[in-house]
């Protein structure tokens, strides 16, 4: 049972955190109280089950806002899983990185991407760019900018909020267009890539996962390793399952 314990807790966080199943059946987001807080990981504010807010998409809503605020609100909530948990947010609780491992299981050969690889510094930049300084100071003529990186980039948000809606809601499905399109591409590319490449959107792209890896030094669980006795053969790795990278990358990514 112990081999699988970490895939029930990412099943369960799922299941949990989407429980509206009125939302899938009728085509609209839920509204209730519980909108109001943040789910620790990437979960799409607009999946029709989503008892909860996503911490990115949140972040943006108040940055872009027309009074260029900072929800102290948010940054304490992702402070607090940071310290709290780390990176374990990213292996344990999040659904769309338990969506990636299992496109991954998909039987095919598999690209071993080293973890000294440049692509990793990717989502520090999509987090300063997409998630910060374009809603900020990319704006309309009220001042308000958009949720650039849920907006063009969040694969999570078409695959948990688009396709589902559009599945069951009518007059969303006579309102697609290009945007659409292009987040579907991009989903595809993210689902090919999966099946290739262990969770590559959380290790290139994820600003989520970017801003936990702040914590990783002084987050209350992380995984230390004595460098003197280690020899690599990789049990710890194996027990967490969060990276198939180098074993450098596989420590960092734990943490």
């Amino acid at each position: 049972m112990a081999k699988y314990r970490r895939k029930l807790v990412q099943i369960g966080t799922a299941i949990g955190t989407n429980s509206y199943l009125k939302g899938f059946l009728e085509g609209n987001i839920f509204r209730g109280k519980t909108k109001a807080f943040c789910v620790p990981g990437l979960n799409c504010y607009s999946c029709p089950g989503a008892l909860g807010s996503c911490p990115i998409g949140s972040l943006q809503a108040i940055i872009g806002g027309a009074k260029y605020q900072i929800s102290f609100y948010v940054i304490g909530i992702i402070m607090f899983f940071g310290s709290l948990l780390g990176r374990f947010v990213c292996g344990w609780l999040c659904p769309f990185g338990l969506f990636q491992e299992l496109l991954h299981k998909i039987p095919s050969r598999k690209m071993n991407i080293n973890g000294r690889n440049r692509l990793k510094y990717l989502k520090y930049v999509v987090l300063i760019v997409f998630v910060f300084l374009l809603p900020m100071f990319a704006v309309d003529k009220f001042g308000i900018g958009d949720p650039t990186f849920c907006k063009y980039i969040c694969p999570a948000g078409t695959l948990e909020g688009g396709i589902p809606l559009l599945s069951t809601n009518v007059y969303l499905r006579k309102a697609v267009g290009f945007l659409f399109s292009w987040k579907m591409l991009l989903l595809l590319i993210t689902v090919v890539s999966s099946i290739l490449i262990f969770r590559p959107f959380c290790r290139f792209i994820c600003p989520l996962g970017a801003l936990y890896s702040f914590f990783n030094p002084v987050s209350l669980y992380r995984l230390e390793i004595e460098k003197d006795k280690c020899i690599r053969c990789g049990v710890c790795t194996a027990n967490t399952c969060l990276s198939k990278g180098s074993h450098k990358e596989q420590i960092w990514f734990q943490r």
